[in-house]
């Protein structure tokens, strides 16, 4: 059946609508690499729009001799891998009981979680007691505080609720204990929300910003969005670098589209074998039956 011109004029509009959405998000990406792939003089001038004008890579040289790019982004791979694993191991810990429907008080202990979506301990105090703990100046002060997201949790709760329940009983009959159950049957058939919660807790790792400047007091310890974030604001950070190899010249919009790039290019390139889970594990996981 031939769709209504109604409907044609819908889905054109619709379809207008989402190329306009996806050129803004694209366009300022390409010219920002655009800006760290040209000439400094072709920089300078403004003829760099969406091409790169004479093709250097001289801007991520500078980077990588000038700066501590490299420890930063050794620092947020360590950041984000370890807080992903940790993330998972106790979200999914959290949301298996809480599927369950013989959990006692399932109910009761749903709300309390829920309650802190609305309601924080507050940054000060959150503060202080990070200190009494010791977890000042580390990682762990980063790992701890979001160890588990409620929203995260909810979903995977979902996704372990929306598994038949003739699995659990006939796990139950052949002499299948819980965590048997849980590590043999329940995670291998919820990879696709699995997937999709470990990109949603990778994302947060990575671009962590406030607390790393909150928690960590040695520069050593920062990660590649603190340090791209100096790069931005600090001119003489620039300076510096300009004048630490005298061989080159780069301006500082090429330094800092550089860092921008290699800040953001990992994600970009996870994303891709990680877009079918994505995908089904948002559709499935936020939505119940």
């Amino acid at each position: 059946m031939k769709p209504a011109t109604g409907e044609k004029w819908f889905l054109a509009v619709n379809a207008l609508l989402l190329l306009i959405a996806g050129l803004s998000c694209l366009l300022p990406l390409l010219h920002i690499v655009s800006v760290s792939l040209s000439d400094p003089h072709a920089v300078m001038s403004g003829a760099v729009t969406l091409w790169p004008q004479g093709w250097t890579l001289e801007s991520y040289g500078l980077l990588l001799r000038g700066s501590k790019i490299v420890s930063a982004f050794t620092n947020s791979v360590e950041l984000t891998v370890v807080g992903v694993a940790l993330s998972m191991i106790f979200t999914t810990m959290a949301a298996y009981p809480l599927s369950r429907r013989y959990f006692y008080m399932r109910r009761f202990w749903t709300l309390a979680i829920v309650f802190t979506m609305l309601f924080s301990g507050g940054l000060i105090p959150g503060y202080l007691l990070l200190k009494q703990l010791g977890l000042i100046n580390t990682y762990g002060a980063i790992w701890l505080p979001g160890l588990v997201s409620t929203f995260n949790m909810l979903i995977m709760r979902t996704y372990f609720e929306g598994i038949p329940e003739e699995l659990d009983d006939a796990a139950r009959m052949d002499g299948c204990g819980e965590w048997r159950y849980l590590l043999r049957i329940v995670l291998p058939l919820s990879v696709p929300v699995i997937a999709t919660l470990s990109i949603f807790y990778a994302v947060g790792y990575w671009n962590s910003f406030f607390q790393v400047l909150m928690y960590i007091n040695q520069t050593s310890k920062f990660n590649l969005t603190v340090l791209v974030q100096q790069m931005i604001q600090s001119q003489s950070l620039m300076q510096e670098m300009n004048a630490s190899d005298m061989q080159a010249f780069i301006t500082p919009e090429g330094i800092k589209t550089a860092g921008i790039v290699v800040m953001v290019l990992p994600l970009l390139l996870v994303y891709p074998f990680m877009q079918k889970y994505f995908i089904k594990g948002v559709m499935i996981g936020a939505v119940k039956g």
